[in-house]
Parts: structure tokens; C-alpha cells; sequence
């Protein structure tokens, strides 16, 4: 996978074109012509290994912003449209949309040219185009979150040559999947490894086919390709034998792909120490400033107890101290949000001659009480609360170190999308939920759901198994997606809020911070979400100047 990496780098320029993600951004440093380039095997696979660059990498974490799970504390695009303030100049608005269509273009150009080249197996020729398939399909499917009705492009258009009305969503849906399907047909069912490890098999196409289906309410295709993935036999949830840190370690380096342990993800950004860092530890537990991901209160009380209730209805919910907080919960809270006790790396300098940055603690790398002023001696937080998941501590004290892979899709959302899609018809039962969530909840040493004891408490099984997929999945972009076609945006609207200063320790560092009548930090209020118009992204402004036939979405 190493030469998919300086690959990308050097020819999305000016094979492919140009391309606004992170480090793929590369003045031209020749120009090769359809006319000269497809022409050999050789360039296929060059030109695949270009495509890799259009995959989403730590900017499907940013989209977490967008939710209600974290707080970004600076000026962010996508913590304006998350808030719904926000309007269709935005200029964040634009550059999806024209980076997007940019690797869509990319895509057609290949599909269009690879029968040109001289191939000795042309079954592998149709192997590369099968995996341009999935990475066009999975750009259409933002496109269609993003914006519903979309320009449905299958040829070499540049972007300003995108004249015309927008196609119905549901048929670049139609399209999206029967392109998956062909994908299919054409990739092995093995998990690459090796030199191979990160490029995109059968399970890509199927499970991607699965998430576009739930995401549009096809139910029965979900299901299907859903089952599909599982019963492939390949994939199995990551697990190192230790249910305190089975799913935290998944997003550190022992859950790379390179390194051969990681069966479950099915699609993912890998990164290469010293040519595609990024900065994602750091910002979570970035020792020497304000953290940019706070975990909200939302979030928190979201995590069910151990007994498998909410906070609301479990007796054994009983907090008066911030320590409390983490007390007999679902284990993947501590694995996901910061425990007191557990090793962090935001301490700003753990030498004996600034101990004092963090009084009294004989072991600064390790996590005690909040700390809310940003003196620039240890890590502040917003809300009261850190993240860990996602958190290689060797990077969290440098900048733009981290090569910690980006999990775009595992195997443990095909397992929730099936459970979904099954409710969703009528169909779940206790054995669906054994063979998805509860293999989950195992995992973790989590009880287990068992869906009688759900309705004689009174709760509701659709909530419990929404509340699920965000537990599992939070902070890997899917929370903002789920929210908008759950149809419950009014939970954007809300007020961010964090922990209860009463609660803590050190109550004189939280004096400033401004409190609801129960003690609660409000970090965020405004927020604002309008029904229909925030449900869609508006078509952006210099898109409907270029080409006045795009219409616009409701409301705006």
C-alpha cells in the first residue's frame, strides 16, 4: 500500500487532476494527455492508485462537528452548518460540491479509457475499474446526503461544464448501487494484505451497497447487503482478548492495517509515517491548549448503564462526583471518552520542574480532574470531558505526527445496518440482535440487549437501537448523516452542553463558565434548525451562478 501512497501524491496532480484533500494538494509537475497515458497495465494501476486520494481521510472525523456528539471550540464550517446558521455561500458548501465531482470526473476519465490500454489479464484490468467503481460510488454518495437531487455525471465533464437540471436522488441512488453490484463482480473476496492491505475488496463494494441503501430507506437491499458481508466468512470484529480496551485499541496503531490484526475494517484512509500525517491525536488531547474535540453531555448520557438501561431508568445511576460519571457504563464510554485513572497525553510537560501545572499529581500522564483554563500548561477542555478514542498518545505531543489510520466503514456498521434494516421491516427478533448488536456488546463485556427486557421497561426498540449505532460509531462521522435521516434535527438545535461543575473538584477553575439552573455548562447556545430547509444542503451559490438550471432546495 506504501506506492499507493506516493502514487496519489504524485500523479492526482496531473494524471488525475487536482484534488483539495489534505496533502494530495501538489503543484503539476508534467502534463500527460489521455492521448499518451492509457496506453499500458502499468498506468492503470497508477491511475487506481490516484483514485485512493479522493477517499475521505481525517475529514470524515471534522464531519463529526456537524453532530451533536463533540464541540469544536473555534470558527469551523462545519460547526456553522451543524448549528444551521449558516447559508448557501458557505464556501465549505462549494468545495464539497466541486471536490466531489472532481474525483467523479477523475473516475469517468478511467472507466472511459482503461479498455484502451494493453493488458495481458483483463480480468485485472476490469479488478481496478471495479475499485474506481466503489470510490465514484461512494463520492455520489455524499453527493446525494449533501444535496439530494444531483447532477448524474458518467462522463469526463469538467465541473463548469455541469449544465442542466439536477437528477432525482432516487435515481442516483439506482445508479450508486448497480454500480456497486458490478464492482462486485470483479473483486476478490479476501481481505488484501501486504503490499495490498487498504485497497478495496468485494466486502467495499457490498458494505458501502448496504450503508447507501439505509441511508435511503431501502430496507430490503440494506438487509441483503448487509447479510452479504457477513456471510462472506472474512471479516470478524477486532479484538486483542482484553474487553477494557478491545475498541479503543482498534483506533490506534495496533488497529492499522498494515499490521495484519485488523479483520474488521472494510474501507479505510491508511497513512504513511513522514508523506500522510495528520493531526488527529493531538487535537483531541492537544497538551498545550484547548482541545478541539469535546465530548458533549449529550453524548455522555447517551451510554447506557451496565445493567443495559439508560441513566434515567437504572438504579444504579447515582452521581455527585465527576468521577461517578464513568461508573458502571457501557465499557466502550471509557474506551471512547477519558476516565480519571486512565494515561493521556495532555500533559503539557511532565518534567519535576513543572509538576505544578497539575497540582498534587505524582503522575502527569495520567488523567485526574478537568482542567478548563487554557494557560497553555495542559490540556483545556469546553465541556468538562476528553476524548481517548482515536488517541495514539505517541503523537499527542507532536505536531502532525499521526499516522493513525481513518476507519471509513467497518464490519461492525454492516452488523448495525443489518439489525436496522431488519427492524425497519418488521423483522427483528432476539436472534438478529444476538448476531449483530449483542456480538458488539460481547466484545466490550457489555451486557447484552435482549429485546423482552427492552419492553418491559418500557423503552422504546427503535430508540435502543438507534442509540446503538451512535455508541459504536461516535466520532467517525456517521452521527450528523444518521441524525438527518432519522428525521430528529431538532436535536441540532439544542443547546451544547458539558459536565456539571458541581460535581468537580476543582469547582473554583469552572467559576467562569456559564451554567444552566442544574449546574450543567452551557458551551453553545443559537443553534437553530428549520424543517425542511436544514434537512438538505443548499446547492451551492457559485454553482447556481454557473448554471441557473440546478434549482434549489426547500427553504432556501
Amino acid at each position: 500500500m506504501k506506492k499507493i501512497y506516493i502514487i496519489s501524491i504524485l500523479l492526482s496532480a496531473f494524471v488525475l487532476g487536482s484534488c483539495e484533500d489534505d496533502f494530495l494538494e501538489r503543484a503539476p509537475m508534467d502534463k500527460i494527455t489521455d492521448e499518451n497515458f492509457w496506453q499500458t497495465e502499468e498506468q492503470l494501476e497508477l491511475a487506481v492508485d490516484a483514485m485512493y486520494g479522493y477517499l475521505k481521510a481525517k475529514n470524515t472525523v471534522d464531519m463529526e462537528i456537524m453532530g451533536d456528539n463533540t464541540f469544536w471550540p473555534s470558527n469551523n464550517n462545519f460547526k456553522l452548518i451543524g448549528s444551521g446558521n449558516f447559508s448557501y455561500d458557505l464556501s465549505t458548501i462549494n468545495n464539497e460540491w466541486r471536490g466531489l465531482y472532481e474525483g467523479i470526473r477523475q473516475a469517468n476519465t478511467f472507466l472511459a479509457n482503461y479498455k484502451k490500454a494493453d493488458v495481458q489479464n483483463p480480468e485485472h484490468a476490469e479488478a481496478l475499474a471495479a475499485q474506481v467503481r466503489i470510490i465514484r460510488a461512494y463520492l455520489y454518495s455524499y453527493l446525494t446526503a449533501f444535496f439530494g437531487d444531483v447532477p448524474l455525471v458518467t462522463t469526463p465533464l469538467n465541473i463548469d461544464e455541469l449544465y442542466g437540471p439536477r437528477d432525482p436522488r432516487a435515481e442516483v441512488v439506482d445508479f450508486i448501487l448497480a454500480d456497486l453490484d458490478t464492482a462486485a463482480q470483479h473483486l476478490p473476496a479476501e481481505i488484501p494484505s501486504g503490499d495490498d492491505a487498504g485497497r478495496l475488496a468485494k466486502g467495499a463494494a457490498l458494505a458501502l451497497k448496504a450503508r447507501v441503501a439505509l441511508y435511503n430507506e431501502r430496507w430490503e437491499v440494506a438487509e441483503e447487503a448487509a447479510k452479504a458481508v457477513m456471510d462472506m466468512g472474512v471479516y470478524e470484529l477486532f479484538n486483542v482478548g482484553d474487553p477494557s480496551s478491545n475498541y479503543r485499541r482498534l483506533f490506534t496503531y495496533e488497529g492499522k492495517l498494515s499490521g495484519g490484526r485488523n479483520q474488521e475494517t472494510i474501507i479505510s484512509r491508511l497513512h504513511l509515517e513522514g508523506v500522510t500525517d495528520h493531526n488527529l491525536s493531538r487535537e483531541i488531547q492537544v497538551p498545550d491548549q484547548g482541545v478541539r474535540w469535546n465530548p458533549t453531555k449529550s453524548l455522555v448520557d447517551d451510554y447506557l448503564m451496565i445493567d443495559g438501561l439508560p441513566i434515567g431508568k437504572s438504579p444504579l445511576y447515582s452521581v455527585a462526583t465527576y468521577n461517578e460519571v464513568f461508573e458502571d457504563r457501557d465499557p466502550r464510554m471509557t474506551q471512547t471518552i477519558l476516565e480519571p485513572g486512565s494515561p493521556w497525553g495532555g500533559r503539557y510537560d511532565s518534567s519535576p520542574e513543572h509538576k505544578d501545572a497539575d497540582p498534587g499529581n505524582d503522575h502527569p500522564d495520567i488523567f485526574v480532574v478537568p482542567k478548563f483554563s487554557s494557560d497553555k500548561r495542559g490540556a483545556a477542555t469546553y465541556t468538562g470531558y476528553y476524548f481517548t478514542k482515536y488517541v495514539e498518545l505517541s503523537t499527542v505531543g507532536q505536531v502532525s505526527r499521526d499516522v493513525n489510520d481513518i476507519h471509513l466503514l467497518r464490519y461492525a456498521e454492516v452488523l448495525l445496518t443489518y439489525a436496522e434494516a431488519k427492524l425497519e421491516q418488521g423483522e427483528l427478533t432476539q436472534e438478529v440482535v444476538d448476531m449483530t448488536i449483542n456480538l458488539l456488546r460481547e466484545r466490550v463485556g457489555m451486557t447484552p440487549m435482549v429485546l423482552a427486557e427492552l419492553t418491559a421497561n418500557g423503552l422504546d426498540i427503535r430508540e435502543e437501537i438507534h442509540r446503538e449505532r451512535r455508541i459504536e460509531l461516535a466520532l467517525e462521522g456517521q452521527r450528523y448523516f444518521d441524525i438527518i435521516r432519522w428525521g430528529k434535527g431538532e436535536l441540532l438545535a439544542a443547546d451544547v452542553k458539558g459536565t456539571n461543575v458541581n460535581w468537580l473538584p476543582n469547582k473554583e477553575d469552572a467559576a467562569g463558565l456559564r451554567t444552566d439552573d442544574k449546574g450543567f455548562i452551557i458551551v453553545l447556545d443559537g443553534n437553530r434548525f428549520d424543517d425542511p430547509r436544514n434537512y438538505l444542503w443548499p446547492v451551492p451559490l457559485e454553482q447556481a451562478q454557473l448554471n441557473p438550471e440546478l434549482g434549489q432546495n426547500p427553504g432556501w
